[in-house]
């Protein structure tokens, strides 16, 4: 048993209080792996501890990947509660020896045991009691309701939502154990403006669909999110990040280059990352996306806390076309990432004028390196132009000529 860890509620830079562990859960995007992409309710406690061994032996847990998550479907529908105890019980035929067991496993690997529940009180997580629902109602893409508008300078810490999920952040400090809260809320009632003084992440918008673009049901492609995370690009930092889901990273039918955006641009918005495909299963090529360390560094850099924001819209914006211009700096420099939206091969341009870091500083050269390849491209003056494939994004870091930081 651990020892007791509080969370507390501190201010950090933004005018949003923070969920602060003493320890330091939290304070940057979760990784992991997460059952739901691939195996639905098909799951099992022999899975579970298999993915652990997996983390170990494909290097993936001494990255940074700790989280072996057991999503939905987990529990016994037809029971549901102990009559004395009235905790959830584990189904039995998937957990014949309970969650615990399976805890007990992950953790003699050095990995973290994480659970999916919702704020809800029936088995169905997305059916909400009528009396629990947010009047008004929002989504991030539409801003109001079927009833109307959102009124003036509504404050969503009020909201049904945020009481519903803060029961659940209150019974979380009451263990005794730190645990690290990601909302599972689907952007639903402006949550970006409170949640991080209610967990640690959040998820925003739609759940994920390995496709490129397009929607398939409730979920959307890889630029349908990526267009709305445009617009929500300055809401994480330490202590609380925007969680655009799951990595779809080696399924579906995603090509190699749009596996790479998918990695670098949720690694650069500093999104949990959290692997959702087989690794009994994984190829080599996946594997090494998923592992490649400069990436990991910007997502977990311990000084810069804020992910990348679009800094130039190159008469884009929609999606199929979102921002593919964005920059963010790290502990090792000013980094670049330049995504080709186009069904084809061009060469993309980043004018060192035209990014915010460098926008003030008297023209010199500069250093340009590659996240992917490791090597240093050469010394450019006033930009920089790379040849980019189809769906593919250039992952760059700019430094002073000798590699070190700007002044």
């Amino acid at each position: 048993m651990h020892a007791f860890v509080a969370l507390l509620l501190s201010t950090i830079a933004a005018p949003v209080a923070a969920l602060v562990t003493p320890d330091g859960t939290g304070r940057l995007p979760a990784m992991g792996w997460n059952s739901w992409n691939e195996y639905g309710c098909d799951i099992s406690d022999d899975v579970f501890v298999a993915v652990a061994d997996l983390l170990v032996s494909l290097g993936l847990r001494d990255l940074g990947y700790q989280y072996v998550n057991i999503d939905d479907c987990w529990s016994d529908k037809v029971n549901r509660r102990d009559n004395v105890t009235q905790r959830i019980i584990p189904d039995p035929i998937k957990f014949p020896q309970g969650i615990s067991h399976v805890a007990e496993e992950v953790h003699s690997k050095g990995l973290k045991l994480g659970i999916y529940g919702d704020a809800d009180l029936k088995y169905d997580n997305c059916n909400v009691p009528q009396e629990w629902v947010d009047v008004p109602y929002m989504y991030p893409d539409n801003g109001g309701t079927t009833e109307g508008v959102v009124p003036p300078n509504y404050d969503w810490s009020t909201s049904n939502s945020t009481k519903r999920y803060n029961h659940m952040r209150d019974a979380l400090l009451a263990q005794s154990r730190t645990i690290q809260y990601s909302l599972c809320i689907w952007g639903h009632a402006n949550v970006a403006a409170w949640g991080n003084e209610t967990g640690h992440s959040w998820r925003m918008f739609s759940d994920i669909y390995p496709a490129w673009t397009g929607a398939y049901q409730w979920s959307l492609g890889l630029m349908p999110i990526l267009n709305l995370a445009a617009f929500y690009a300055n809401v994480s930092d330490f202590w609380g990040h925007s969680d655009w889901d799951m990595l779809e990273v080696g399924n579906g039918n995603l090509t190699y280059e749009e596996n790479r955006s998918h990695f670098a641009l949720w690694a650069a918005l500093k999104s949990p990352l959290i692997i959702g495909t087989k690794l009994d299963t994984i190829t080599q090529p996946v594997l090494e996306i998923l592992s490649n360390k400069e990436l990991i560094a910007f997502n977990q850099d311990p000084v810069y806390g804020a992910g990348v924001i679009p800094y130039k819209w190159d008469g884009v914006g929609n999606d199929t076309h979102p921002a593919n211009y964005w920059t963010g700096s790290s502990i090792k420099g000013i980094h670049v990432f330049l995504l080709n939206t186009l069904d084809k091969a061009t060469t993309i341009t980043a004018k060192f004028s035209e990014l915010p870091a460098l926008k003030h500083k008297k023209p010199r050269g500069y250093l340009v390196h590659d996240m992917w390849t490791g090597k240093d491209l050469g010394i450019f003056r006033d930009s920089f132009s790379i040849r980019v494939k189809a769906h593919d994004t250039a992952s760059l870091r700019i430094t002073e000529t000798n590699g070190g930081l700007t002044a």
